[in-house]
This record gives structure tokens, sequence and C-alpha cells, in this order.
């Protein structure tokens, strides 16, 4: 079963980390626990995080909601179906289409549908429009496509986060997903210009900082990778993993005091 990180839910639910944190802590999911003790998320979480947030947003009450999502993840396939899936709401009703079956499951009062593959790199709410409705503007983003080619192509989605960079110098998204390609690829050198250009053409950004933290740490530049995420930790107090990852690097420099205190906040913010 694939799991996801922190990082891919962000970008395939465009959910941000306290959003998640919010919804993980209210009990909507309880996801597995991977390497450096970070999230990791099934494709069954995906659905129920996506699903959770939008009846939140539609002020559903969250008892509603949980027992209409308790309902919802049984039926749940494990992983997307070839034919492909989508889940919307009709009245109290949920119908789920898993290709050409339907099924039906508990949920609150909101029109919304799940569409795309988290595999190919989307999923997404959408409102069910009728075929005189979809006109040009609905085709997908440039970004859509860059986070699509990333599963089939890498090579391709770096150049096409880099033409969108060149096109709007201001998009974080792609300038975030551009530097974590390059990391994940070990063109590290690369990878560091593209965040810290990132951080002076779109200023200070929590998951920007993160992510230039973990690059510097692999790379035993240990005392810069600290400043890294304090920088995260100052503009975004709440961010578990940056308090996670601190205090274990705190721990091995034998500063057993801020590593102490840096694991409380992450057990704090993480409700564990």
């Amino acid at each position: 079963m694939h799991a996801y990180g922190v990082n891919d839910v962000e970008r395939l639910l465009h959910l941000s980390k306290s959003t998640l944190r919010a919804l993980v802590n209210a009990g909507f999911v309880s996801p597995a626990r991977g390497a450096r003790n970070t999230w990791r998320f099934s494709f069954q979480d995906l659905i129920v995080l996506r699903t959770a947030q939008a009846l939140v947003e539609a002020n559903v009450p969250q008892r509603r909601i949980t027992q209409s999502l308790k309902r919802l993840r049984g039926h749940l396939p494990e992983s997307m179906p070839l034919s492909g899936l989508s889940i919307g709401a009709v009245g109290e009703r949920v119908v789920v289409k898993e290709g050409a079956a339907h099924w039906q499951a508990d949920s609150g009062q909101y029109l919304l549908a799940f569409e795309g593959d988290p595999a190919a790199g989307s999923l997404n709410v959408v409102d069910q429009p009728t075929p005189a409705q979809i006109g040009e503007d609905d085709l997908p983003t440039p970004f859509e496509k860059a986070v699509f080619l990333e599963q089939i192509d890498e090579a391709a989605a770096i150049r096409a986060y880099e033409a969108i960079i060149a096109e709007d110098p201001s998009h974080l998204d792609a300038r975030v997903n551009l530097g974590r390609l390059l990391h994940e690829a070990g063109r590290y050198e690369k990878a560091e210009r593209v965040y810290r250009d990132a951080l002076d053409a779109c200023g200070d950004d929590a998951v920007l900082y993160f992510n230039l933290a973990v690059l510097l740490e692999e790379r035993t530049r240990v005392r810069e990778s600290m400043q890294a995420y304090e920088a995260a930790l100052r503009v975004d107090p709440g961010m578990a993993d940056a308090h996670y990852n601190l205090s274990l690097i705190f721990r091995k420099i034998g500063r057993a005091k801020d590593a102490l205190r840096h694991m409380g906040e992450y057990r704090r913010l993480a409700g564990s």
C-alpha cells in the first residue's frame, strides 16, 4: 500500500500543515509513523481528510462528520481503482461511484466530489458541473500539469516548474515542488539555490525553511540546518516536525535541555 507524507498531502489536497494537524488532532484520521517519526497517510486517509475539510468548511457539526466518515472509511478501497473514484453528497446521503458501481454512506448536506489519482499527483474536491459548464478555464493549469508529470517524468516536471517560475517568480508552490524534486534527485546545490531564491522572491515561508533545513541536515551542515529549522518555527511556531527534528539535533550535540524542550513542544502539538 502506498504511503503519503505530509508534503504529499499538502501538494495533493492543498491543505496547510496547520489544517492537517487540526484534522488529525480532531481524530478524523490516525496516520502511521514513518522514519523520524513523521506521519504517513494511506489513500483512505487522503479521502477522509479532504472530505472532513470540505464538511468543516460547510459548517457541518463535528459529531456528524465523525459519524459519516467512520461509515465512509469502511467502504473506501485501499488504492485508487483503475476505473476512478468519485464521491458526491446528495441531500443526506453520500453517493460513491467506483467504476460502474454506486454505493452510499452517511454524510452531511454538502455537494462534493473527488476526482483524480493521488498516485498521478492530483486529488481535488470539485463541484459537479454539467458538460455545458465545462469550458477552457476548466482545463488543467500549468502547475497541475507539472504535478502530474512528477509521477511519470521527473525531468519534464522540473522543466515545467522552471517554466512556471520564469513566468511567475512569486509562484511559491512551484518553487517548493522544484526544490523538493531536485533534492530527491540528489542535486543538492541546485535545490539549495531554489529554496534560497524562493525565500528572496516569496518572503519567509515555513515550508521553504523546513525543506531547506532537511537538505542542510542531510549535507551535515548542522549549524545552518538548526538556523533554518528555527526560522521555520519563527514563521509557524506550530510546525511540529520542525520541533521534532530540532530535538534530535540538540540531542546529538549534547544540548539535552533544548532537546527536551522541543520534544515537549512536538508532543503537545502532535497530541501524543
